[in-house]
């Protein structure tokens, strides 16, 4: 790429915010050329508006400490810095839905790692190597919009990059039932230790909607582009429990699947490992080499030695075997702000890059 595309962050100083204008430092396609974020924040430089909030493991970029952060709902002055952004920011449902359309509709492209937009039925949910093709929905969304160029995308939740990648894998032997329990880190949440003293040593068995999308969400990456909308799947039929555990970063889910077609061990290994998509095809700059890797030990994956696999942005499985009431049951591993969050958004917007549906205004 001769020329980068700016790119601005709106919601930069949350923590997922953070993790995008982290990964973005020194990125081969994008340069952060505007940091957007609530009124308090406006007007203040990032490093004044961040204080003593960074909860990356990385130093904020020094050529961000002294960008001055814009107000998020001044859409336009946004604009005319960019010519996409990512969208991270702390809002009612109904403010992002309003929002994020307000940017496309200034021909600025939105991808997003907010939850409002997942079920437009004309905005694509998208994990690159799972579903691509559902990006075939944005010029259909244009025309709702009335937009040549601008447009919403979003990944999905964290929760389900555990085990949908996997499912996806298996797809040819046709799961049809699935329980899943997810043990969820609680960055998750934005937190660390530090704010949120209490998860130490803790486990609450509850996280609000994310069953629901953990059940959902697949259905929709699984589903299909049906005239100028995205219509989910059928099946398979998924039942979750989320549970918040104290771990800083990695959520874990034990799954357990019946198949209709029953295949043997070595057959699921090889579809897991041997799985890639258009990323690995394309080597875009974020994509893992190896998406997903089985891990032959019993006692793995473990997040201390597995959640950074391929920087963040591989799956780890683990214990596969037969199971006395399924057919098969496994563990994997992802992690929730890179795979999950901030660095499946990325790797969207490199793939939408690639495909043309993001250019230099």
């Amino acid at each position: 790429m001769e020329k980068k595309l700016r790119v601005g962050v709106l919601g930069a100083t949350g923590m997922v915010g953070q993790r995008f204008v982290s990964l973005l430092e020194n990125h081969p396609w994008y340069e952060v050329t505007a940091v957007a974020a609530s009124p308090r924040s406006a007007g203040r430089t990032y490093e004044e508006a961040v204080g003593g909030r960074w909860k990356m493991p990385t130093p904020m970029p020094e050529a961000l400490k002294s960008m001055t952060v814009l107000n998020v709902n001044e859409v336009q002055t946004v604009a005319q810095k960019v010519d996409f952004v990512f969208s991270a920011v702390d809002m009612t449902k109904e403010e992002i839905r309003a929002i994020e359309e307000e940017y496309a509709r200034t021909e600025t492209p939105v991808v997003s790692n907010n939850s409002a937009h997942r079920w437009t039925p004309d905005v694509p949910m998208v994990v690159p190597e799972l579903n691509p093709e559902h990006f075939g929905v944005i010029p259909f969304q244009r025309k709702r919009l009335g937009t040549t160029r601008g447009f919403i995308a979003v990944k999905p939740n964290c929760s389900i990059q555990s085990y949908t990648p996997v499912l996806t894998a298996w797809k040819e032997y046709e799961p049809y039932e699935v329980v899943a329990t997810t043990y969820q880190a609680i960055s998750g949440a934005g937190k660390t230790f530090k704010d949120w003293p209490e998860m130490e040593g803790n486990v609450i068995p509850y996280i609000g909607g994310e069953e629901e999308k953990s059940e959902q969400e697949p259905l929709k990456i699984w589903g299909s582009l049906e005239g100028n909308v995205i219509v989910k799947a059928a099946g398979p039929v998924i039942t979750c429990q989320c549970i918040r555990v104290p771990v800083l970063n990695g959520h874990t889910a034990a799954v357990f699947v019946k198949f209709r077609k029953k295949p043997s061990k070595e057959q699921l290994i090889e579809a897991l490992t041997s799985f890639s998509g258009l990323p690995q095809t394309l080597s875009l700059p974020s994509a893992p080499k190896q998406f997903m890797q089985y891990l032959e030990d019993d006692n793995r994956p473990q997040v201390a030695l597995d959640v950074d696999f391929e920087n963040g942005m591989g799956i780890s499985v683990g214990r596969l075997r037969e199971d006395t009431v399924y057919d098969w049951k496994f563990v994997g591993l992802s992690h929730n702000t890179l795979r999950g969050a901030a660095g499946g958004a990325l790797l969207c917007a490199e793939l939408l890059t690639e495909q043309g549906y993001i250019t230099a205004k």
